[in-house]
């Protein structure tokens, strides 16, 4: 929705580009974080966040995946040695659960090889 130059071009397009009725999944938790970014001035919007959040949970935009049991058990099977932000540990874990790639430049994340990467 910010247009970041860290997301490919082609991977903004290919993420626009999916059928209505098959829209990306995005973990609940993304909200939580993005809110967190704005309030301590790492993210800037240009309307409300309360405004934006709503835009970027519509259904319209993306499939909202909650941290449901299958996902709070794929968290315990998580290695210690991974990723310590609790956060990410649910993004991962979301992903595993779903048996679904992850859209990420976290580094990480990428480097853990815990869960398929997007391209």
């Amino acid at each position: 929705m910010l247009e970041d130059p860290r997301l490919a071009e082609s991977h903004r397009h290919a993420l626009d580009s999916f059928p209505p009725d098959e829209r990306p999944f995005l973990a609940d938790i993304s909200l939580w974080e993005a809110s967190l970014l704005v309030a301590k001035g790492r993210l800037v919007l240009d309307q409300d966040i309360e405004s934006w959040l709503e835009i970027a949970a519509s259904p319209s935009v993306v499939t909202l995946c909650p941290i449901t049991s299958s996902v709070a058990a794929e968290m315990s099977r998580l290695p210690d040695t991974f990723h310590q932000d609790p956060a990410d540990r649910i993004i991962v874990a979301t992903a595993r659960s779903l048996k679904i790639p992850l859209a990420t430049q976290d580094r990480k994340i990428i480097t853990s090889r815990l869960t398929r990467i997007w391209k």
